[in-house]
C-alpha cells in the first residue's frame, strides 16, 4: 500500500521523517498506514540517523500566580509538565494529566522511555501523602496513559532513571514510616508490568541514579538512621546477568556527607557530576574537576549530556521560593564554553531529556 498516492514509499517516507513532533498525533489518525509507520522503533531511529529528530528538554515546574508570590497567603504553586525545543528555543506545555486538578505530585521523577514521557510518584499536593501512581504520555498521540501502579510499600524520594529504550529502573528511597528501603524494581513500559530486583546492599534514602554503560547505577542516599548523612557509596544493577556488582566504596571522595550528586551520562560513556558549584567528569574511575557551575545556577535540578555538550538546569537565588527563575546553561565539552538558555519563571523540581 501506498504510503501517499502517486510518490515511492521510500519519498513519502522522507516526508513523514521531516514532520515536527508536533505533527505526530495528526499523522497517526490519518490512515492505518501512517499510523503504523511512525509507531515503528525504526522510524525514530531513522530520524535520528539522518539528523530530523527533536531534542526536548521536559520539566517538572511550578505555576506560579504572579500576585501571590509576595502575598502573605501563599500558597504552593501547581506543577506542571513542560517543554523546551532545544533546537527553536520555544516553550510549550503537556496537557494536564487526567484526574489530577492539583497538578504534578510532589517530587515526582520524569524519565523518558522512546517516545514516551514517564511520571512516576510523588507526593500529593493536598494530603504529602506518598503516591505509587505511574502516568505514561505519549509524544505520538499527544495523550496520557495510566500505567501500572507501583508494586510493594507506597515509597517517595527513591532513585530512578531508565534505559531510554523500554524500562525504567527504581531504588531505595523511604516508606509512610520514613524508613529507608533496601528494595528495587524495573518496570516495562510496552507491557505495563513490573518486576522486583534483588535488594540494594544497603538502605538508600533520597538517593540518585542513571542508566550507564548497561547498567543501572544508584548513588549516595542515607540509611534510616543516618538521618541526612548521605552515604559516598555506589552500587550498579548489571542488567544482562540481573545482579548487582560489588558495593563501590568511595564513588565521590569527598567528605561533603549533605547531599548527593546531580550526575548524568552520555551515550559514549562519558559521566559527569554537578557537584558543590564545580563540574566533574569520571576519568580513569576518577572524578576531576573541568570548570565552575555559573554563579548564578544557585541549585542544580537536572543534568543532561548530549555529544558535546552538557546541558545544566537550575533555580536561582530569588525572593518568592517558587517564583524563582529557572537557569539554564549549556556548556561546550571541548572549550568548557557556557551559553545562557532561554528560560521561564517557575521552580523546577525535575527533568529527563527526550529526542523524538
Amino acid at each position: 500500500m501506498e504510503l501517499i498516492p502517486n510518490l515511492p514509499n521510500d519519498v513519502a517516507r522522507e516526508c513523514l521523517l521531516r514532520a515536527s513532533y508536533k505533527q505526530f498525533p495528526i499523522i497517526s489518525s490519518v490512515c492505518k498506514s501512517w499510523n503504523r509507520e511512525v509507531s515503528l522503533s525504526d522510524f525514530f531511529q531513522q530520524r535520528k540517523a539522518l539528523g530530523h529528530s527533536q531534542e526536548l528538554l521536559v520539566l517538572s515546574q511550578a505555576r506560579v500566580d504572579p500576585g501571590q508570590e509576595s502575598g502573605k497567603n501563599f500558597t504552593p504553586p501547581e506543577y506542571r509538565v513542560t517543554v523546551l525545543e532545544s533546537g527553536s528555543g520555544l516553550w510549550t506545555e503537556l496537557p494536564p494529566i487526567p484526574g489530577l486538578s492539583n497538578g504534578l505530585p510532589l517530587f515526582c521523577s520524569l524519565v523518558s522511555v522512546g517516545s514516551d514521557l514517564v511520571v512516576l510518584g510523588g507526593l500529593d499536593p493536598v494530603t504529602w501523602q506518598a503516591s505509587d501512581s505511574v502516568f505514561v504520555f505519549s509524544f505520538l498521540t499527544s495523550t496520557w496513559r495510566v500505567g501500572a501502579t507501583m508494586p510493594g510499600v507506597r515509597r517517595s524520594f527513591f532513585g530512578c532513571a531508565s534505559d531510554y529504550d523500554r524500562t525504567v529502573l527504581v531504588a531505595g528511597g523511604h516508606d509512610e514510616e520514613k524508613q529507608a528501603l533496601t528494595s528495587a524494581m524495573v518496570y516495562d513500559v510496552a507491557e505495563d508490568k513490573w518486576t522486583f530486583l534483588p535488594d540494594l546492599a544497603r538502605e538508600r534514602d533520597e538517593c540518585k541514579a542513571i542508566f550507564h554503560a548497561g547498567r543501572f547505577h544508584v548513588i549516595g542516599g542515607y540509611a534510616t538512621e543516618e538521618q541526612g548523612q548521605f552515604s559516598k557509596t555506589a552500587e550498579s544493577f548489571e542488567v544482562s546477568t540481573w545482579r548487582w556488582g560489588p558495593l563501590t566504596e568511595d564513588f565521590f571522595d569527598s567528605g561533603d556527607t549533605v547531599s548527593t550528586p546531580v550526575c548524568a551520562a552520555g551515550d559514549n560513556g562519558e559521566l559527569y557530576a554537578c557537584w558543590r558549584g564545580d563540574v566533574m567528569a569520571m576519568r580513569d574511575d576518577t572524578w576531576h574537576k573541568v570548570c565552575q557551575i555559573p554563579a548564578d545556577v544557585y541549585n542544580v535540578a537536572y543534568v543532561a549530556v548530549r555529544p558535546g555538550m552538557l546541558i545544566v538546569i537550575g533555580n536561582g537565588k530569588a525572593l518568592g521560593g517558587y517564583g524563582e527563575a529557572t537557569v539554564g546553561y549549556k556548556c561546550d565539552l571541548n572549550s568548557f564554553g557556557w551559553v545562557k538558555l532561554e528560560t521561564q519563571v517557575g521552580h523546577v523540581q525535575a527533568g529527563c531529556f527526550l529526542e523524538v
